[in-house]
């Protein structure tokens, strides 16, 4: 199998390597992940336009979403990074691993999670009794398209890692059972 790399700045586009540049003033870091979506001349740009999208969810519960979805497709790079981000995003270490394993403390959280997991463990084929759940949360269909738009997100991530397996750049995330 072709072995991945992280490409480095000077081995990308210069759009790329424009974008390179703002990762690296607004984060401090280019992470891993995001430089290898750099393999392609466009993916970049696509792929932080799409992230930086307005939506109806809070960044905390884009952090639960990117927690659970990244667990159920075993992505530890996503799982990593989203432990690291929903900590910046008000959650405890005990609060992502709970979420990790598909329940949050929080009604109204834990409705997002379960559907969030149903939806990604299911392809979205999933059992009424969740969705009832999310709009007895108080969720309306806007979150729901917002929601499935966060998971679409975060599988392409998932499978980009997955398939590369590029190495991981954060802290790594608990392991859990």
């Amino acid at each position: 199998m072709e072995k991945f790399t992280v490409p480095t700045r000077e081995e990308v586009s210069p759009a790329n390597q424009a974008n390179f540049d703002a990762l690296q003033k607004a984060l401090g870091l280019v992470p891993n992940l995001y430089a290898t979506i750099a393999y392609s001349n466009n993916g970049l740009s696509r792929y932080l336009a799409f992230q930086g999208a307005k939506t109806s969810l809070s960044n905390k519960e884009k952090e639960a979403v990117n927690l659970i979805v990244s667990q159920v497709n075993g992505c530890i790079y996503c799982q990593s990074a989203h432990t690291l981000l929903g900590k910046m995003n008000g959650f405890s270490e005990e609060e992502t691993v709970k979420i990790r394993t598909g329940r949050a403390t929080d009604p109204r959280l834990n409705a997002l999670v379960t559907l969030a997991k149903d939806i990604t463990e299911s392809k979205g084929r999933i059992s009424p009794a969740s969705l009832d759940a999310f709009f007895d949360a108080g969720y309306d269909k806007g979150h729901l398209v917002d929601l499935i738009l966060q998971i679409s997100d975060k599988i392409a991530m998932n499978y980009l890692h997955n398939l590369t397996k590029i190495p991981v750049d954060f802290p790594l995330a608990a392991t859990i059972l």
